[in-house]
């Protein structure tokens, strides 16, 4: 359901977005989830969003980025200092925008896990969005790691068992193989024709992914993988500040304190988990 202005829009509605924005629209109208924007310009802005991040996820799947784990992370040192820990810190005076379309641009020189790559998915869908100006101000000190988000990048994840295109879902697979803990589970861009993007495995039908996750189960394992009920999307805290910023200007903020887990292919719920753990 969708409500703009306080009022309902319904399935007769006459609006047609195009694309993959119309097909989002619909989903919202469909879904039992209540979707609420002050204006059609939030809703447009919402869709348009979900649209980028999708075009950023098949971008990556079309790049030479790979997928590797935290200690054998790579980056273009032109832009980026990789940390001890796998993770990608932002020089200085370089600009924020450039480094994120580096990573589309030279992506030979680039190895990362794949909630990673939904960051780095989420930073060039907003670039697109808001435009290099808006994104330099904003995104100052990017650092690059596993769930490890700026303080103006804010995710929301949530249980549902409904999802929407341009939200980020997750397979889990409980019983990986102890030798390939990388596959302890996916975390996957939903596309608007129904497959879903996890970097290390492509564009894929649910039942591909699970097919794969299942045949790197320990031996003798009777927990299959499966898709879970995690969501994760942009939050509407970050989409209204995108939207309502009057200037380039930077704006202070504090850092986020980011946990240096060494688990690849970890849920965003297991990331606030370490977070909560260690920094209560």
């Amino acid at each position: 359901m969708i409500q703009v202005a306080g009022r309902p829009l319904t399935q007769d509605s006459s609006m047609d977005f195009g694309g993959e924005e119309n097909v989002v629209f619909r989903q919202m109208l469909n879904s039992a989830e209540l979707f609420t924007f002050p204006s059609m310009y939030e809703l447009q802005f919402d869709l348009t969003i979900r649209k980028f991040i999708m075009e950023s996820a098949k971008e990556m799947e079309e790049s030479e980025a790979e997928f590797t784990t935290f200690e054998y992370a790579r980056c273009n040192d032109r832009y980026w200092r990789l940390t001890n820990a796998g993770g990608f810190q932002l020089k200085a005076n370089v600009s924020p925008a450039d480094a994120i379309l580096d990573i589309y641009r030279n992506s030979s020189l680039y190895a990362f896990e794949c909630a990673t790559a939904c960051v780095i998915i989420y930073y060039h869908a907003l670039l697109k969005s808001i435009g290099k100006n808006y994104f330099d101000a904003l995104f100052q000190n990017l650092y690059l790691y596993s769930w490890h988000t700026d303080p103006d990048l804010q995710l929301h994840t949530f249980y549902s068992n409904h999802y929407l295109s341009g939200d980020v879902v997750y397979f889990n697979n409980p019983d990986f193989h102890p030798n390939k803990p990388w596959f302890r589970g996916l975390n996957a861009v939903v596309m608007s024709d129904g497959t879903f993007f996890g970097h290390g495995f492509g564009i894929m039908t649910a039942e591909e992914i699970i097919e794969f996750l299942n045949s790197e189960r320990s031996p003798g394992s009777r927990q299959p993988a499966y898709l879970s009920n995690i969501v994760t999307r942009v939050s509407p805290t970050t989409l209204n500040k995108l939207l309502t910023m009057q200037s380039g200007r930077a704006v202070g903020k504090t850092p986020k304190i980011c946990v240096h887990h060494n688990l690849c292919s970890i849920s965003n719920t297991q990331y606030q988990f370490y977070l909560n753990k260690f920094y209560r």
